[in-house]
């Protein structure tokens, strides 16, 4: 199936900065090279937590860094849903207000934007603020009436290279976006432009982590590199 990139108007779902290059930089740098848009909701910038050195940042840099990040990916828009909610407990949230969010009260949701397709974390993370997102994610894009909801054609669950942690069994990947050298090259460098979050290798946020699982997504396609989704939605 070929899809043509320059049609779409994407909307990233990412719990916190950088999860969406993390998940889906490639698809990104794929849609704004083809001419279309790309949309990424922020849930949360981790707003008052101070312990940088521990994987967190500030509002401030968060804000700096994303911004690096957006013109560096030719990113069209974005938008942080609820500033003040802290990283890590997204899963105190109820799941009706992080599914408004998503679904009605920004101005980037899927009732405003009226996405061709939507990206959020695979449900089966091991991290809180993920799976939480993912749920209200679920719920935001349930089947109903298309006359009188907005149903994105295309739904996809993205993966991080930890995600398996919680050996909850899961079906193998069904949607893989092919990567050229320079798709990869420039989520490599849109990672490394999250300076405050990038980590070296072993580390899963580390460039050849994000490297290795391209490569290893690239071969159970038959492409030399790849990002893999749980396809939840395609309508022709």
């Amino acid at each position: 199936m070929t899809i043509n990139w320059a049609d779409q108007r994407a909307l990233i779902i990412a719990p916190h900065p950088d999860d969406e290059v993390i998940g889906c930089g490639g698809l990104i740098s794929r849609i704004s090279e083809a001419g279309g848009e790309v949309h990424v909701m922020y849930v949360t910038i981790g707003a008052d937590v101070q312990q940088a050195a521990a994987g967190f940042s500030t509002e401030v840099e968060n804000r700096e860094e994303i911004e690096k990040v957006a013109a560096h990916l030719g990113i069209t828009s974005w938008h942080v849903a609820l500033p003040k909610a802290a990283q890590l407990t997204l899963d105190q949230v109820p799941r009706l207000e992080l599914s408004r969010v998503i679904e009605d009260t920004t101005p980037i949701s899927l009732t405003t934007l009226k996405p061709t397709l939507i990206a959020f974390p695979h449900p089966t993370s091991y991290n809180q603020d993920h799976q939480a997102v993912a749920e209200a994610a679920i719920t935001a894009l349930r089947p109903s009436d298309r006359r009188r909801r907005h149903h994105p054609p295309v739904v996809l669950a993205y993966e991080q290279a930890a995600d398996q942690w919680r050996m909850t069994p899961t079906a193998p990947p069904n949607f893989y976006v092919t990567l050229e050298p320079r798709h990869v090259n420039a989520k490599i460098t849109a990672m490394d432009l999250y300076a405050s979050q990038r980590r070296e290798y072993p580390h899963t946020r580390s460039d050849e982590t994000l490297r290795g699982l391209a490569t290893l997504r690239g071969m159970q396609c038959g492409a030399e590199a790849a990002e893999a989704y749980e396809c939840m939605r395609l309508m022709a």
